[in-house]
């Protein structure tokens, strides 16, 4: 019995180390490809879209950078994903105390209605928001992107702020509403802090959301200046389609950010994606 359960449990690693093999080796062949393909000229990788590159082709990156308007973009990703993931998180966080403290009857009903947001998808509600958008004259402004990222944000990010709230101990607000102090400093002093591990969670869940999303800008934008990261990349597939060189040089540029952000919080993405479960 005893070798047939080693013999087991050396099949079962045998066959979760090759299936993480595998996958590790389908998730950075298509990236390594992008980085080497990104120095080659057009004409190399028309001819043999596999080859290394023949020379290092730096002029992509540079001519990709200047046409594609690249800094204004990432100024741009940035402040958009920044702003919103601020004001959904702290807006959860709060709708997330207030669903899991409070006991009014109509409570049941305000959080089963932002949960109904999750059925919501972004392309059901494309047109009548730029209707709308159109009509008050928030198209084409910084504001008419934040407020639809802030909105289908919302629904998901209060559904993990309040399961977790809900695990704190209730005595703990009950002492510090007995000592004196109203709600906004409870919520304040006492939730926030003790919710550190799932609003880290809730900010990098938005953040990377905010960063990669691409129609909203798309829709609700015309002007080159107001452009995210994404649909600028997309204008490589567009005017600049045949120069593949500069497409996937722009690609890399646009993925760099992203690799940064993994090497610098990596250790506390793991963390509060680990500390942030889920508590009932």
């Amino acid at each position: 019995m005893i070798v047939k359960s080693n013999s087991e449990s050396l099949i079962w690693k045998i066959v979760t180390y090759t299936m993480l093999v595998s996958f590790t080796i389908l998730t950075i062949t298509p990236l390594v490809w992008l980085f080497y393909s990104s120095l080659k000229s057009n004409a190399e990788i028309v001819q043999n879209a596999w080859a290394l590159p023949q020379s290092f082709n730096f002029s992509n990156f540079t001519r990709a950078w200047k046409l594609g308007n690249m800094g204004t973009l990432i100024l741009n990703s940035i402040f958009y994903s920044l702003v919103s993931t601020i004001i959904t998180v702290y807006l959860a966080s709060s709708a997330g105390y207030a669903f899991a403290t409070f006991s009014f009857k109509i409570n049941k009903f305000l959080y089963s209605f932002f949960l109904m947001g999750l059925l919501i998808t972004v392309h059901a509600v494309l047109v009548p928001l730029f209707l709308m958008e159109n009509a008050v004259g928030l198209d084409n402004t910084r504001l008419g992107i934040i407020l639809p990222y802030v909105a289908f944000g919302l629904p998901f990010l209060i559904y993990l702020a309040t399961s977790y709230i809900k695990g704190i101990p209730l005595a703990l607000v009950e002492a510090a509403t007995i000592d004196g102090a109203g709600h906004i400093k409870i919520f304040h002093s006492i939730i926030l802090p003790m919710s550190k591990p799932i609003v880290t969670t809730m900010a990098i869940f938005s953040f990377l959301g905010n960063w990669n999303e691409f129609v909203f800008v798309f829709v609700l934008t015309n002007k080159e200046s107001l452009r995210s990261l994404p649909v600028g990349v997309n204008a490589f597939a567009g005017g600049l389609a045949r120069n593949f060189g500069l497409l996937f040089a722009a690609l890399v540029i646009a993925i760099i950010p992203m690799l940064v952000f993994y090497a610098i919080f990596y250790r506390m993405i793991i963390e509060s994606f680990a500390s942030g479960a889920l508590k009932e």
